[in-house]
């Protein structure tokens, strides 16, 4: 539990040392009343450190590294659980608010918990948002036209970004790994504990091989290694092969689909050679717009899906509908989903996935998989499309090579998982000579809130003790017509 300067009920700036060679770091705090989404309020603290946005710069300006911190209930608390947000561009404050609120308030009994917004996200975000003047093409998606836009529009907000005064080029996993090195040091304490999720592992790993002295323990789930922000598409087909037996385990929906994966194939192929036209109506407008969309974007489309079985369910209907002619609905999730996830760019997840980049050995191997994979490169879009628009940010091949550990460390993945693959965790695990891995079937990506035994493996291992290496979770009804 960290030391806090207060008087009167107001903040002051204070400082904390950690160890004796530890830089002193500004550390600001006050009261704070969080409110959950549920209505539930809960006393804790607001605290605030700066740090540079571009480390190693002498002029860099300083920008706020806020969090809120949840006092332990426990009589003699651990070291502080670190909740690291996924995305990039998440943040751990508002995730503190949503489902996962009640295990942030489990975890108190192991130790301080404390949600944590990284540079350039929530309440420490700075980074203005970029409209370009390149125009989205909101009625013409396909892959030459959304790649094309990408490329354009990122290039073009970087600049906008440095013209503004951002140093938008240190927006990176190492500089947000650092940044929780210096919260360490402004806590005051030895060690911390990470607790993480999708790209919140990737940086908790980056924090793991980078700064291994200030690491205790790590939760991770939903697997993002160092290399790995870019996903294979031979485990994208794996998992729709896990899918497919789930649906042939459905009398109805097998009926429906004994061979999802060659559905899809033949969707996409059809659309590659004849894009689709089909009626949308614009968002708050009685326009109809005509919207002509290829297989590319339908496998966009599916690549939101595939998170959680939940969300899963409902596309082998819809490309039964592509496969009959029903373009409509699709046009209009296509529509809706497109322009409002590049209406503008943030800085922060750009910045990002660019500098955490892709060896070129398993960008290699991306491309060849994605020449036969149900959903080709999508996945990951706008990644690797965007990839050489800003060569300077990457952060090398050193960053991205394997490391090894001593501190306790376990995996969590779930075999339904559309973004992040099992195949991940049982790759890593043997870099740790404390791992262990928690395998849960039927759980997709969303892990922490999908069933109480998870969390309990999460407080149960944080305080010490054995967890399962299984659980089974119940899997939706796909829909059917």
């Amino acid at each position: 539990m960290f030391r806090s300067v207060l008087v009167s009920g107001l903040a002051l700036v204070g400082c904390t040392s950690g160890p004796p060679d530890a830089p002193v770091i500004p550390l600001s705090v006050e009261p704070y009343v969080f409110e959950a989404n549920n209505g539930t309020q809960v006393q804790a603290e607001k605290g605030v450190i700066e740090v540079p946005e571009m480390r190693g710069d002498p002029g860099s300006r300083t920008i706020p590294l806020t969090f809120v911190r949840f006092p332990s209930t426990a009589e003699n608390p651990g070291a502080p659980i670190i909740y690291l947000a996924g995305g990039p561009g998440g943040s751990g404050v508002a995730t503190a608010e949503g489902a996962r609120f009640e295990i942030f308030m489990a975890l108190r009994e192991v130790a301080d918990v404390i949600a944590l917004d990284q540079r350039g996200t929530g309440m420490s975000n700075i980074v203005p948002a970029c409209d370009p003047e390149t125009a989205m093409p909101a009625t013409m998606l396909t892959r030459d036209s959304l790649v094309g836009y990408y490329r354009a529009g990122v290039s073009e907000c970087f600049d906008w970004w440095t013209q503004q005064g951002v140093g938008i080029d240190g927006y990176t996993t190492a500089a947000s790994a650092q940044d929780v090195a210096d919260l360490r040091d402004a806590l005051g304490v030895e060690r911390l504990n990470l607790w993480g999720i999708s790209y919140g592992s990737h940086l908790g790993l980056a924090i793991m091989k980078l700064h291994p002295e200030i690491v205790e323990r790590a939760v991770f789930a939903g697997i993002e290694g160092l290399d790995e922000t870019v996903k294979r598409p031979a485990l994208t087909d794996a998992y729709l092969a896990r899918m497919q037996a789930r649906i042939d385990a459905d009398t109805k929906a097998s009926a429906y689909y004994p061979d999802l994966a060659g559905l899809m194939r033949s969707v996409h192929d059809e659309l590659n050679a004849t894009p689709a036209v089909a009626s949308v109506r614009a968002p708050g407008s009685d326009e109809t717009l005509s919207v002509t969309f290829d297989g590319f974007a339908v496998q966009l489309l599916a690549s939101t899906s595939v998170a959680d079985p939940a969300g899963f369910a409902r596309i082998p209907l819809l490309y039964l509908a592509l496969a009959n002619g029903q373009y409509d609905m699709a046009a209009g999730f296509l529509y809706q989903g497109l322009m409002g996830q590049a209406a503008q760019f943030r800085g922060m997840p750009e910045a990002m996935d660019l500098a955490s980049g892709i060896s070129a050995e398993r960008l290699a191997l991306v491309r060849a998989e994605a020449e036969t994979a149900v959903l080709g490169d999508a996945l990951n879009f706008p990644m690797p499309h965007i990839l050489g628009i800003r060569p300077e940010i990457d952060l090398g091949e050193d960053f991205r090579s394997d490391f090894s550990s001593d501190a306790p460390v376990l995996l969590i993945s779930g075999t339904l998982d559309g973004r992040t693959y099992p195949e991940a965790s049982a790759a890593l695990v043997g870099s740790f000579a404390n791992g262990e891995r928690l395998v849960v079937d039927g759980g997709g990506h969303n892990i922490f809130e999908a069933d109480a035994r998870v969390a309990d493996a999460v407080v149960r291992f944080f305080r010490g003790e054995a967890v399962p290496e299984t659980l089974s979770l119940d899997v939706p009804a796909f829909a059917t017509p």
